[in-house]
Order: C-alpha cells, then structure tokens, then sequence
C-alpha cells in the first residue's frame, strides 16, 4: 500500500463546525516526500434553505451565492467526494490547524451525511496530521533557517504571515486551494530546514508511537497552542495519570505553574477553577496547572533531552525548578491522586435537542452502521418509500433532513411544509441551531458593511440580495 498526504482546507459559513457549513473543499495529494501526485481538488457546496453564513465569513473567503449556483455540489454529493479522498487507503488526512477545526468540519458533515465520523482516521492505513503545531515545534525547539514574522511585538504564526516573511507564493490568501498550496510550501520548508524535527513529528500521527513516549511522573516537552505564545508555546509537563474514562487521554501537569493548588484544594474547588481562564480568576487564586494531552490527535511530545543548553537560555526555561516541583509532586502522590478521578468523572453536560448537533452523544452502533452505508447507496426514491427502522433516536431526524436538503423532489407536500416550518423556526429562534438566524446576519452585516472593502462590499451586497430572497421564500 503507498502511503500518501492529503493536504486539505475548507472555506466556510463560520467558526462552529457543529453548526456551520462548508462553502469550499481543495486538496492536494503528495507522496510523503511532499511531491504533487495527482491534479488538485476544489469543490464547492451548495447551501441549503436552514443556513445562512456570518457576512464575516463573507467577506474572508469571497464566495458568492451565484458562485454556488454554478459550482456548487449538494452537501451529499460533496461530502461522497471529500470522503473519497480522505478514505482512499493509505491517506494521511493533513492540513494548517485542521485537527482543530477541519477535522471537526468534516466528522459533523459526515455525521450528517451517513458517513462513518471516524472510519477515514485510522481504517486502511490512514492517519490525520497537523501542522501547525509542527510550526510551533520549529518555532519553539529549531528555529534556524525560517524566517518568524511578528506582530505587535510577538510571533503570529498565521499562515499568510508566516508564508509572505518565508517568501512563499500564497496567491489569494483564504482561498481553499491557495491555502493548500502555501501548507505544503511551508511544509517543505520546514522538512529542508529541519529534516530531523520533520520526520520525527510527522511518526507521532500514531498514537503507538506518542505512547511509547510517555512515562508517568517523568517529564516531558510539549509544544500546544494551550501555551502562548510569550512562552513559545512550549511547556515542560508532568505526566501523572491516564484519564479514568477517556483512554486516549493523559492527565499532565503543567511545571511551569505552581503546583499548590494541586496539593492544597480539595477536588471541588479545583473543578470550579480547572477550566478558568487566568485572566478570571479572582484576586490571590492560582491557576489549576493540569491539563490533557490527547494521544490521538498527534500531540507535539519530546524527551527533555531535545532541549539543549542553548536552547534552554533562549527560551529562558528553568529547568532547576520544574525539576523540584516534578520531584515535590512525586513525592505527593498521595495527596492529589484521588482529586484527579473527581475532577475527570463523569459528567452529565447539557446535550443539544438538535440531533445534528449531537455526533459525540454516542457510537452508532453496528445495525444502525449497515443501515447507513444503504441510505448512502439508496436512490432519491428510494429514500422516501421504504422503511429505515434504525434503533439511534438521532437518524431518522437526520434523514428527513438529508432528503430536504439533498433530494427535495422527494418530499411529499406534507413533508415539504415540515422542512419550510423548519426552516423557519432555524432562521429566526437563534435556539434552533442554525449559526445564524436572518436577525443576526442582516445586524452583522450592516456591521461589517462599515469597513469592507469595495470588492468586499460587493460580495455583501450578492449575500444581502441573497437572504432577502431566502426570507420572501420561507416567508419569514
């Protein structure tokens, strides 16, 4: 089996992948030496009468509605061939934050679309990679031969930052193909730059490989976002135990911060605290140093040994004392061991009423999987006559809404009054789910109307036309 990337970028309605939608998918597939081995792929995604995207995200990404009109795909069929690529054995799934945001883009669309959320992470070969945080390793850890640029005194490492500083052709920035182009550019800098960092990073997209890295009680470097960027986003951590519910979780703490309130507190003050910012904590109370390392989303982890003496003084790290404090928490073991299963249990949070929002409420399980892989087969009319006896409370929901959305035509008259009164409800109660009612746009449209720029305005102006008639059609 030849293995493979496929870089991959969306444009989209938003910032919520539970609730927004793809406007755009471009790919590119490299062998692992980061040559092109096949043409480009740019999709386009029709919207469909639920949605409306943020003007914001309008006026970033340049997508009109007439561009849909003529490009754009149904969601079913646009996801049948984003699935094609991702799936194709062999395939690394990678991009420029995609774990964070791209990832979760494309399960919740899956999800919706009676594909398998996950199966494309890990059957036939296949992994998911990130690079931005292979960014902040080379940023962090070696830094020679790239060129860091810096915004208001700190590193920014946008993409169309770091690309401009490095002298790489980005074309038109946040549009999908053009912002693959430049990963992969950035990609190749840094595996010409520091081959050794590359290829060691690129081996942690297993989480075979992470764990055989990790200790309890011996510490680790890890590079996250959770760090900022006034502390080069490195972090020397504590490993002190696996998650109790949650496998490919690891409970680390974090040596840079005071232990105390880990041996102090008891279990119910830290679960107050354990997720506030720094800045929201009251007067003398001190930030929770723990956090979660995630085994399965390739996290940047190193021995201590990766840090050399040079690299020590720049980063300013005191090594002396993360020691003393790693060592005062193992000889305290006693004392904060059982807090961690209380501040990890189970937790019964607020599930969303909107079963397209509920992908992480459970597995579907195996019956309901066979019977999605024949909703995907099915034809249109298929669809509507026969019966989909699925055992999930979410899926029949969702099929109502993969017919309206997908294969309108199929909708008897009853039917099509339950999707308009839906579609509705979506875009004027901002508790139905929809990422923004027709309120919502209209306000942040005149908003963002008040600086656009006047290609930008005129792409407002097309969104603008473009509600205005979706509201006169559902008569909202």
């Amino acid at each position: 089996m030849t293995s493979s990337i496929f870089w991959y970028d969306y444009e989209t309605t938003g910032i919520n992948p539970r609730n927004d939608r793809a406007l755009q998918m471009a790919g590119i597939r490299t062998d692992t030496e980061l040559n092109e081995i096949a043409p480009p792929v740019n999709l386009h995604c029709q919207l469909s009468d639920d949605i409306l995207p943020h003007p914001v995200a309008c006026m970033i990404t340049g997508i009109t509605p007439a561009t849909l009109a003529e490009k754009g795909l149904c969601e079913a069929d646009f996801m049948t061939r984003v699935h094609a690529e991702l799936s194709a054995p062999g395939t690394c799934g990678a991009g420029y934050n995609t774990l964070r945001f791209d990832d979760e883009v494309t399960r919740y669309s899956f999800y919706r679309n009676f594909f398998d959320p996950y199966a494309r992470e890990w059957q036939g070969g296949n992994s998911r990679w990130d690079l931005i945080d292979v960014v902040r390793a080379a940023y962090a850890l070696r830094p020679d031969g790239i060129v860091w640029p810096e915004q208001d005194g700190r590193v920014t490492l946008k993409l169309e930052r770091l690309t401009a500083a490095n002298g790489i052709d980005h074309g038109q920035a946040h549009d999908a193909l053009s912002d693959v182009r430049a990963t992969i550019a950035l990609a190749r800098l840094i595996r010409e730059k520091q081959p050794k960092l590359y290829d060691y990073l690129f081996a942690l997209r297993s989480k075979q490989k992470v764990q055989e890295q990790v200790r309890l009680m011996q510490p680790l470097v890890h590079i996250s976002g959770r760090f900022s960027a006034a502390r080069n986003y490195l972090g020397v951590v504590l490993p002190l135990a696996w998650h109790p519910h949650n496998r490919n979780a690891l409970i680390v703490c974090d040596l840079h911060l005071d232990p105390s309130p880990l041996l102090q507190d008891d279990a119910e003050i830290l679960k107050q605290r354990l997720y506030t910012r720094h800045e929201a904590l009251g007067e003398g109370e001190l930030p929770v140093p723990l956090k979660l390392l995630h085994i399965n989303r390739c996290p940047v982890i190193a021995p201590l040994g990766v840090l050399r003496s040079e690299d020590q003084q720049r980063l300013q790290l005191d090594m002396a004392g993360y020691q003393a404090r790693a060592t005062q928490l193992s000889e305290s073991r006693e004392v904060w061991q059982d807090k961690l299963s209380v501040l990890y249990g189970k937790e019964d949070f607020a599930a969303s009423e909107d079963p397209e929002q509920q992908l992480y409420d459970g597995f579907i399980g195996d019956r309901d999987r066979r019977l999605c892989e024949q909703v995907r087969q099915a034809e249109p009319e298929q669809l509507a006559r026969d019966a989909w006896p699925f055992d999930d409370a979410r899926l029949p929901e969702l099929l109502f809404r993969y017919r309206a959305r997908n294969f309108p035509d199929t909708l008897s008259s009853e039917e099509q009054q339950r999707w308009q009164d839906f579609c509705q409800q979506r875009l004027s109660d901002p508790e139905r789910g929809a990422p923004n009612t027709l309120k919502d746009f209209a306000t942040a449209l005149a908003e963002c109307s008040l600086s656009a720029a006047p290609e930008q305005l005129e792409v407002l102006r097309q969104w603008q036309d473009y509600a205005q008639a979706l509201s006169k059609r559902l008569g909202v």
